[in-house]
């Protein structure tokens, strides 16, 4: 199965109401969803079937989010899995992550960041938010 994935960018992430219901849309259409919620910037990236990433991001849209931009749409996972320098092993690749479905939250860029090379689609994620 194809995995697709796509990345929100927005002004903040504050409201517990809309974090709620973002919560309910990712166990409603099966997807794995990671917000960088608390301040500013607010960042939202979400991985599953193209159908559930898809309405995942409808309902972020919906949502009305100050200064939304869909930095990466809806997309099929590419692989970026090269070795590290100082790493003793190579990033996996993205479709060997199995994400558990759900909203996840961390507090900072940092931990988002460290989340996308987790993942090994950090150079991706790092586009998207024209860091590079």
């Amino acid at each position: 199965m194809t995995l697709f994935h796509a990345l929100i960018r927005t002004h903040h992430i504050t409201s517990r109401k809309k974090v709620a219901n973002l919560r309910k849309a990712a166990g409603k259409y099966d997807v794995y969803a990671l917000l960088r919620s608390g301040g500013c910037p607010g960042i939202m990236y979400c991985k599953g079937t193209e159908e559930g990433v898809r309405e995942w991001v409808s309902t972020v849209q919906r949502l009305r989010y100050k200064d939304f931009f869909l930095a990466s749409k809806p997309a099929a996972i590419e692989s970026e899995a090269v070795p590290v320098p100082g790493k003793q092993r190579p990033i996996p690749k993205p479709q060997e992550i199995s994400d558990p479905t759900g909203l996840f939250e961390v507090e900072t860029v940092s931990e988002f960041g460290d989340a996308m090379e987790k993942r090994g689609i950090s150079e991706w994620w790092r586009r998207a938010m024209e860091f590079s």
